[in-house]
């Protein structure tokens, strides 16, 4: 399910939103991916199980985070955000590197010599770490945000995202502004001609009445 989970993800993240950390979303689904596999595969379920015990941990008060801020709860979405940034930073800058890192990279020696699976867990590890420490600077300068400012004003993430809707807004406010001065001509339009065909009923009603008098 791990597996297909993140598998999905890793087709879906091409046609989503493109955010700053496009490129590091890809080398962690991929190192996951590969994770997974080669933990199963290896009968590492021990280290396996608890890679996603401590990123699932996490992930699905982010997400909830997410659903109350589109449905505009702000106050539960800032209260879902405190307790999800010290999850994170719990899990994934204590328990990730001093207890599951540690365990495969030390203390793994006491079973087994090292050999071409060691390293290549160990990398993936540690790949997994990097990318973490990434996504902790994102989350800190969040909170940071969120102590000096009152509320979580965006997603950090999300500077392209944001400057879409800014050139839509703006584009938005230049079309209701073209709609104001086209509807502002068309009313000065349509009072020219219809002054226009006021001096003209008023001119041949003086030429009606200046000839009545020779008639006569």
């Amino acid at each position: 399910m791990e597996l297909s989970f993140y598998l999905s993800l890793l087709l879906c993240v091409s046609v989503d939103v493109k955010r700053k950390d496009f490129k590091e979303q890809i080398i962690h689904h991929i190192a996951t991916i590969f994770l997974i596999a080669f933990s199963y595969c290896a009968n590492y379920a021990r280290v396996g199980t608890l890679v996603m015990l401590v990123h699932d941990s996490s992930d699905f008060l982010l997400e909830s985070a997410k659903m109350f801020n589109y449905a505009g709860w702000r106050k539960t979405c800032d209260a879902l955000f405190v307790f999800f940034a010290a999850v994170f930073l719990v899990t994934r800058l204590v328990v990730f590197p001093c207890r599951i890192v540690y365990t495969a990279v030390v203390d793994s020696l006491d079973v087994f010599p090292p050999y071409s699976g060691y390293y290549f867990l160990n990398g993936l590890l540690l790949v997994l770490q990097a990318l973490h420490i990434f996504w902790a600077w994102l989350i800190l300068r969040m909170v940071h945000k969120f102590i000096f400012l009152g509320k979580v004003e965006r997603d950090e993430r999300s500077d392209e995202e944001s400057e879409a809707d800014e050139e839509e807004e703006e584009d938005g406010e230049e079309e209701h502004s073209w709609e104001q001065k086209k509807g502002a001509l068309n009313s000065k339009l349509a009072s020219l001609a219809s002054n226009c065909v006021l001096n003209n009923l008023t001119n041949r009603r003086r030429k009606m009445n200046s000839r009545m008098p020779k008639a006569r």
